[in-house]
């Protein structure tokens, strides 16, 4: 049977000979001793090393590769898959759960840069110069609560009317309708509606996607997104005078 010593396994495998020693540590990469003290590895060791790789790469915790190693050990393929599935789906959902909060935070950065392509203000900056960004109270917001991807406050002083042209509001307007099938609730509220979808990937990145350009073309609409045990729910907020505009993109109230 082959063995390496830590440095042997170290130049072979690209892990260096520090992390080795932690892996041991943590239960991970066992290793014998010779008489001297000197540690030792058998070729199961590379095998274990592309294993603990492998689960790095899929964004798992040394915990949970620990946890699947001690099934890996036991040489059952079926038994290791079983476990690692729902730890997949489980970073799936919250990749798309990241890809949510970044669409949506890009949108607020390409409203902020607008705003800073406007005219320049004399003097200092204030309220209106557009380096200020905070949702108009006097102290710094705290930010939405964990779970809610919120999108910037709307525009008090925007007009309510749509800034796209004819074939690209009917563009929008079928977006919208495409993602408001996968819709499992819908629910009106104070100035506006609450919407329940799946809380899937693919969604979330939809429903902070078309949030994002909404608000680029009508600044009078407030958006927020939260993931919540019942699904991702999306709760849309216009003023009064805007019910046309919100029911041709949302459809009407049942």
């Amino acid at each position: 049977m082959t063995t390496y010593r830590i440095s042997q396994l170290a130049a072979l495998t690209g892990v260096p000979a520090t992390t080795l020693r932690f892996y041991e540590a943590e239960g991970l990469l066992p290793a014998d001793r010779t008489a001297a003290g000197y540690r030792v590895y058998d070729e199961q060791a590379v095998a274990r090393l592309r294993f603990i790789s492998s689960g790095k790469h899929l964004g798992l915790s040394l915990e949970e590769i620990a946890e699947l190693m001690t099934v890996y050990d036991a040489g059952v393929c079926g038994h290791v898959r079983a476990g690692l599935r729902p730890l997949v789906d489980e970073r799936v959902v919250d990749t798309g759960r990241r890809i949510a909060e970044l669409t949506a935070f890009e949108g607020f950065l390409a409203q902020v840069r607008e705003n800073l392509a406007g005219p320049v203000p004399e003097g200092a900056c204030g309220p209106e110069c557009g380096c200020l960004v905070s949702d108009g109270a006097e102290s710094v917001p705290a930010g939405p609560p964990p779970g809610v991807v919120a999108l910037p406050m709307a525009d008090a002083e925007a007009p309510v009317a749509c800034t796209l042209d004819g074939p690209a509001m009917a563009d929008r307007v079928a977006d919208w309708r495409a993602l408001l099938a996968h819709a499992l609730t819908r629910e009106d509220i104070d100035g506006g509606l609450r919407i329940t979808f799946p809380d899937r990937p693919d969604v979330a990145v939809e429903v902070a996607r078309l949030a994002a350009e909404e608000r680029r073309c009508c600044a009078f609409y407030d958006f927020a997104i939260a993931f919540t045990a019942a699904g991702l729910v999306l709760t849309v907020r216009a003023p009064g005078e805007a019910a046309g505009l919100v029911a041709e993109l949302f459809g009407e109230s049942a």
